[in-house]
């Protein structure tokens, strides 16, 4: 079961959200985009999963000191996309961690931005090792490709044993009264976001413009919950925003999400077909003129 978790936490110390599962990032009330880094604990090893950048290394390596983790228990480390903000401190972690079987895991796509800020760690795609990270107690964190959701080697994290999912930018949020948890209000359940709504804070509406913004298209973002779908977990944890443990709320996010439209590319290109995208015609007549006779050399 999730851990319950109250809106007064001391958020200058390593948060449990399950079992053995910490939230260890920075807050700052005035920053209005936060990342979350998470650590996960078994049997005295330990896993990072979206580090962050270089300010945010102080805070995650005390705070891993005071869930009760040296930092040479870190066996591995998991970015769930290229974004910088995840893994800017890389190379800060690897050189403290200094053992010679650290992993660093993530999708192929993302492993080419990463490769030249990393040393002697092995460099592991999500595919060569089956798509699954098996701890020492036999513990297992399943890793769910969702190409695009926002970049093309977008992935989450799956423990079954908390039930906890690591979306990444999926269900993220440029949530402006941040909390680390979501609690929606029964009016915003059935409001879903849609309309207009009174509240200038609404977290249903900062969860849509994130995805709007950031995702690639509406193919993508359903594309991405349809593949998570079938998976029994029962709290997210997003990179940006705040945590969601209701049922009620994931089931009515999900719904708004799948639903949304004017996501990414296609709040650009509306109701066009792709034979309209796709018409050179016009570069063609300008280039080369019928009847002109020129010919490219």
């Amino acid at each position: 079961m999730p851990v319950i978790m109250n809106k007064n936490q001391d958020y200058d110390k390593p948060i449990k959200i399950g079992e053995g599962t910490f939230w260890v990032g920075h807050f700052d009330p005035v920053a209005g985009w936060l990342s979350s880094p998470y650590l996960i604990i078994d049997n005295g090893d330990a896993v990072l999963i979206d580090a962050g950048s270089r300010d945010d290394f102080a805070t995650v390596i005390m705070k891993t000191v005071q869930a009760g983790i040296v930092p040479s228990s870190i066996v591995a480390l998991i970015y769930q996309n290229y974004d910088p903000r995840l893994w800017g401190s890389l190379h800060h972690l690897e050189n403290l961690i200094a053992r010679s079987d650290l992993k660093i895991i993530s999708d192929r796509a993302n492993l080419q931005f990463m490769q030249r800020h990393s040393g002697e760690a092995a460099l592991m795609s999500v595919d060569e090792i089956d798509h699954r990270l098996e701890l020492p107690s036999g513990r297992c964190l399943e890793f769910i490709k969702i190409p695009f959701a926002h970049s093309a080697g977008s992935f989450t994290t799956f423990d079954r044993n908390t039930g906890i999912l690591f979306t990444g930018d999926l269900f993220s949020s440029y949530i402006s009264d941040w909390s680390l948890l979501l609690a929606l209000e029964p009016k915003c359940r059935t409001c879903g976001g849609i309309g207009m709504c009174a509240d200038r804070h609404c977290q249903i509406q900062d969860i849509l413009r994130f995805h709007q913004d950031m995702m690639s298209s509406e193919r993508a973002l359903r594309l991405a919950l349809d593949r998570i779908a079938a998976l029994p977990f029962r709290t997210v944890a997003p990179q940006h925003g705040s945590i969601i443990c209701e049922s009620e709320d994931i089931v009515v996010l999900c719904e708004v999400l799948a639903s949304l439209k004017g996501v990414g590319i296609d709040a650009i290109t509306g109701d066009r077909s792709f034979y309209e995208l796709g018409d050179t015609s016009p570069i063609r007549d300008r280039l080369h003129p019928r009847g002109s006779g020129t010919v490219c050399r």
